[in-house]
């Protein structure tokens, strides 16, 4: 569905068919099942011909469902305004968009999107490279027109015959184009249009889980979602966007069984835990130092952030399925030159093995009584106390060549499980202290978000800002001056268990995703 060419093409097609004296239009179908649903071109000429604007028009049935502003087409970015009010209208509509811009401040107000956030990306990206995310972008404002706007057999059509076959286009490869955009226009519209394609995904893949028509049609759902690298006023930052649907489940999913997800007394709280989606934000802060003879290139763990975003619209605080999410169990994360490199000559990492530390403290008590008695009495006493100090995170660093791994994991203080690779009651053999051992771990993680000793925020989300120690890289002295890549990717895990409400449920889910950040090695540029 290559919208944008046929947009690009509409100024000068001579297969105009006039419809009066002074209007012309052209049809592009929408579904290649039918032609119901057409996207309209109408242009109009003055009293000698001269073009002068289109107009767009979403159709059923020749019913006119949504009518672009007028693009002026004698102007150098015509189709500007358009690509400017969709996303505007995307951002609007988006998921908890309310709630998103006015997190931080009530007052604050969400502005216009700015025409030089887009059009610059107009200018220096091919029509092939900016087709991808403007179907992107234009999937989504159907979405929201069919499944809103429009009559129910439109939202039946959208799903089978235009989104399904399209979903593809969410993966991180086929949208290049995204990340220039993001980085222009700021995070407030990148959250806003991340969870609208989140909450697009994710109804796209229960339809499909329940059998309602898309088991053929939509194609495989591994690596759906987005990330992206960038390098910024000295930060390597990592950022990535996963909905739970389309997230690798890890394990069986079920304590005492393995029956259907969509069994009745669990079905609502699996349509509240599907309608979320993970976000991740990963920092690091590097360094260049230029030496006689070498090069040495530093980094740090800056921040971590992994948010747990709801995907909805339920205002119902009441609903306690609703106040159910997942939280990050473990997050590993890699940063290193690109596979072959042979101008790195050493890799130190900061970090050793944890030993875990203990404090043992020993009192003795010697009692004993003397007199006249022909037998001394004697009574001895001893007293041994153990203190180990223990973390909720386990942190950890390792290296695959030149390439460094830090690995953080969530860990149950009281019985050392880990929770991103438990599986609750599944492979034991059944005995009185393994099944007390699994009650312990899931009573430590029920009321998680309230406490003082609490492992996560009030708001179920996870931040990691401790200034760890870092790593270093020593370069040839022959690569000052070069613009390296620098592989940067990362996993992520997010566990359930029951927060307020009692249930069987159990699952872990993870995600993975990879990419690339400059390394400039110009002296003077820091």
């Amino acid at each position: 569905m290559d919208v944008w060419s046929w947009i690009c093409e509409l100024p000068y097609s001579e297969d105009w068919p006039i419809i009066t004296d002074s209007t012309s239009e052209l049809t592009f179908n929408l579904a290649s099942s039918t032609e119901s649903l057409q996207l309209k071109a109408r242009r109009k000429f003055t009293s000698n011909s001269d073009l002068l604007a289109i107009t767009l028009y979403v159709s059923y049935e020749d019913k006119a469902l949504w009518v672009s502003d007028t693009c002026q087409v004698n102007s150098k970015q015509p189709f500007l305004p358009l690509v400017l009010q969709i996303i505007q209208e995307i951002v609007s509509r988006s998921p908890n968009a309310h709630d998103t811009i006015n997190a931080s401040c009530p007052r604050s107000q969400l502005q216009k999107l700015k025409p030089d956030s887009v059009s610059w990306i107009l200018d220096s990206h091919s029509t092939e490279s900016f087709s991808t995310f403007f179907n992107l972008v234009f999937l989504a404002r159907l979405f929201w027109l069919c499944a809103c706007d429009a009559p129910s057999e439109v939202g039946s059509i959208y799903f089978n015959s235009i989104l399904g076959p399209n979903l593809d286009v969410f993966s991180t490869s086929q949208a290049p184009v995204l990340r220039a955009f993001f980085v222009s226009a700021g995070i407030d519209v990148e959250l806003c249009l991340m969870r609208t394609f989140g909450y697009m995904i994710t109804k796209c893949l229960m339809l499909r889980e329940v059998g309602v028509g898309l088991q053929l049609l939509t194609p495989s759902y591994d690596n759906l979602g987005f990330s992206y690298a960038t390098e910024t006023h000295g930060l390597w930052v990592l950022k990535g966007y996963a909905p739970l649907m389309a997230m690798t489940r890890c394990g069986p999913n079920r304590v005492s069984d393995v029956k259907s997800l969509f069994e009745a007394k669990e079905s609502v709280l699996k349509y509240a835990l599907a309608h979320q989606q993970i976000e991740v934000v990963i920092q690091l802060e590097y360094s260049i130092e230029f030496k006689d003879t070498f090069i040495l290139v530093n980094a740090r763990v800056d921040n971590i952030r992994v948010h747990v975003a709801k995907l909805g619209f339920n205002k119902n605080e009441e609903n306690v399925y609703m106040h159910e999410r997942h939280f990050p169990s473990r997050v590993r994360f890699w940063v290193g030159p690109e596979a072959g490199a042979s101008y790195v000559t050493g890799l130190t990492l900061g970090r050793s093995t944890d030993n875990i530390e203990k404090e043992t403290e020993t009192q003795k008590i010697l009692k004993g009584s003397f007199g006249d008695t022909k037998v001394p009495k004697m009574k001895a006493m001893t007293k041994t106390t153990t203190r180990t100090k223990a973390r909720a995170w386990r942190w950890d660093q390792d290296s695959d060549g030149h390439v460094a791994i830090f690995d953080t994991t969530l860990c149950d203080n009281m019985t050392g499980v880990e929770i991103s690779t438990w599986q609750p009651h599944i492979g034991d053999l059944g005995g009185v202290n393994d099944h007390e051992r699994g009650d312990q771990v899931e009573r430590s993680f029920q009321k998680r978000y309230t406490g003082a000793n609490r492992s996560f925020t009030k708001s179920g989300n996870w931040v990691f800002a401790e200034g760890l120690e870092g790593i270093k890289w020593r370069l040839n002295k022959e690569m000052e001056g070069s613009v390296l890549k620098w592989r940067i990717g990362g996993q992520v895990w997010v566990s359930y268990l029951p927060n307020e409400m009692k249930s069987s449920y159990f699952e872990t889910r993870c995600v993975e995703w990879c990419d690339e950040v400059d390394l400039p090695l110009i002296p003077g540029s820091y």
